[in-house]
């Protein structure tokens, strides 16, 4: 893993572990008794245990939290055949390759890095493009692993998860804590809507720039930025019209397009660029304007 990509990694991991050491610090004010020093006790340790697991064990908790199965070549004859072009074309190792039981389609990939990287697509996407837009969408995903993306946003998108079940917990616990409940029941509430909102702020910290940067790359890599565009337009009306109904919504940003249906304040913390942007940008590069 690269300096750059080892600093967000390392910014990630600090940031975490301040908002869980706050969340702990308020539930062992207002639900423990004023017992702040247990409270934030509890809240390091485990920011420090889901740290390492997060580092470890990220792509194989994304991939079960999507269902996600490793296939071989026999299994998946066009997706092994397209990827491993696309392994060669940008020097990389060639990555397992797992398919998502999902009729969504969309693709994400995973892993600690290059050499351990998860190319995986689901079964909707193999039916929905044709093999030129499915070769601009896995391009696109070969450029997260050159580029190193893929431990950062598995790292992100399980840590967004953590922060959300922190502050969940924080709630629960304050709601039955006793003390002051009416004034504990609002910081409650305050903690359980900021703490997920500031988990999604960080996952676009590290996302947006990601996704703009690997649709050139992806595009430059087979040559054919419309490929790309042109999924990328159909992507978008498919994951509208069959939102995924399994999964975390906390791990989009894992997805070349959001997979889950988001509307009103959600879409504000989008993790993704704004769709009208991505393809404008590739169809300059088709037409030779700088992109």
């Amino acid at each position: 893993m690269g300096a750059s990509a080892t600093l967000r990694t390392l910014l990630l991991f600090i940031v975490m572990s301040l908002i869980f050491t706050a969340v702990g610090w308020l539930l062992g004010e207002f639900a423990m008794g004023g017992n702040w020093v247990l409270g934030v006790s509890i809240f390091l340790a485990l920011a420090i245990i889901l740290n390492l697991v997060s580092y470890f064990f990220s792509d194989k908790i994304v991939l079960a939290t999507y269902r996600a199965k490793i296939v071989t070549e026999e299994e998946a004859p066009k997706l092994y055949r397209i990827v491993r072009n696309l392994s060669q074309l940008s020097g990389l190792p060639m990555p397992r390759i797992a398919i998502v039981p999902s009729k969504t389609p969309n693709a994400f990939a995973t892993g600690r890095n290059k050499k351990h990287a998860v190319v995986a697509a689901t079964q909707g996407i193999l039916d929905y493009l044709t093999e030129d837009e499915l070769t601009g969408v896995l391009a696109h995903e070969m450029a997260h692993v050159k580029d190193k993306d893929i431990m950062v946003m598995s790292v992100a998108s399980t840590l967004a998860g953590a922060i959300s079940f922190a502050s969940r917990t924080f709630y629960w616990g304050t709601l039955f804590g006793g003390g002051n409940r009416d004034g504990n029941l609002i910081i409650a509430l305050i903690v359980a809507i900021t703490a997920p909102i500031a988990a999604m702020l960080l996952q676009l910290a590290v996302s947006r720039s990601r996704e703009y940067k690997a649709d050139y790359e992806g595009a430059m890599m087979i040559g054919r930025p419309m490929a790309l565009a042109n999924a990328l337009r159909k992507l978008e009306a498919g994951n509208k019209a069959k939102p995924m109904d399994f999964g975390n919504p906390s791990s989009s940003s894992l997805f070349i397009v959001n997979p889950f249906s988001g509307k009103g304040l959600a879409s504000l913390f989008s993790t993704h660029p704004p769709m009208e942007e991505r393809i404008r940008r590739l169809e300059n590069m088709a037409g030779g304007i700088r992109y």
